[in-house]
């Protein structure tokens, strides 16, 4: 297994147990690197073991773009058409799920992007809010799928449920997007066996979990990174996160204080509290 983590002394690899700071590389460069598992292991071989104790880590994302898929899972569809009701607006995410073409959306500039154990937020404009759980894939400037890694699509669903059009104010804010710990380096495709795990904490109790598995993804992430690719150039490379299958139910909202912990098996645990 090969992880790449960003932190503040600079980018880290692990392979097969032997962790190695990669100094003096950029983040961008090594993202976009041509065959990026044989170069990881050459770096690596020729780098002095390293300790991550002491050292921050950061969101892996240099000046990437986030997108995001939307209704790619069947529990995603039906939250959608639920909150979207009383504005007549159901029916596009059910048409959205079935059609050939996806829902994808820029999610944020690499500034409004928080890393593990950072603060995300909530609008102040909005009553109704829920973190989203996604694996998110990192893409290179060529349309490859380099690995994987967690996000947090942060929602507002009443601004999203008043007008299907308000969706980029009910999920581009600052604050709105976290990411980590690490991209999982794509050596073979992820298992649809792979499971992902939320849970929320509030003054020390949990007052929501939830679990699904990559059997629930209706498209799989080449449909996903091919539409994305279609027409739109990403000189640095991109990261999109692939949707949810996981939404707190209609009684439920986000606290400012909140603990979030998302898990996805092989890539680990991004936590972000709520500010």
């Amino acid at each position: 297994m090969i992880t790449l983590t960003r932190t503040d002394a600079g980018p880290v690899v692990s392979i097969d147990g032997k962790t190695a700071l990669l100094s003096g590389t950029d983040w961008d460069t090594l993202f976009n690197s041509p065959n990026l598992v044989s170069h990881l292991k050459e770096l690596a071989a020729s780098s002095d073991e390293f300790s991550l104790d002491g050292t921050s880590i950061l969101a892996p994302i240099g000046t990437q773009e986030v997108w995001a898929a939307g209704v790619t899972y069947y529990r995603s569809r039906d939250a959608r058409m639920e909150e979207s009701k009383a504005s007549g607006g159901q029916d596009f995410y059910a048409k959205v799920y079935s059609a050939e073409r996806p829902e994808l959306f820029m999610k944020a500039s690499a500034f409004r992007v928080v890393g593990p154990g950072a603060a995300v937020r909530i609008r102040q404009d909005s009553k109704w809010n829920v973190p989203e759980p996604e694996l998110t894939l990192a893409i290179n400037s060529r349309g490859e799928i380099i690995g994987y890694t967690i996000g947090n699509d942060m929602s507002s669903r009443d601004i999203e449920g008043e007008n299907p059009l308000y969706l980029p104010q009910a999920k581009v804010y600052d604050g709105s997007c976290a990411i980590g710990p690490c991209i999982l380096i794509r050596e073979t495709d992820i298992s649809r066996e792979t499971t992902i795990d939320l849970s929320i904490e509030r003054d020390g109790e949990t007052v929501f979990s939830g679990h699904t598995d990559l059997h629930q993804l209706k498209r799989t992430p080449e449909e996903l990174v091919s539409y994305l690719y279609r027409e739109t150039a990403f000189p640095a490379g991109a990261l999109l996160m692939t949707g949810t299958g996981i939404i707190p139910g209609t009684d439920f909202s986000l606290k400012s204080g909140d603990r979030i912990t998302i898990c996805i098996d092989s890539i680990g645990v991004l936590r972000n509290v709520v500010a």
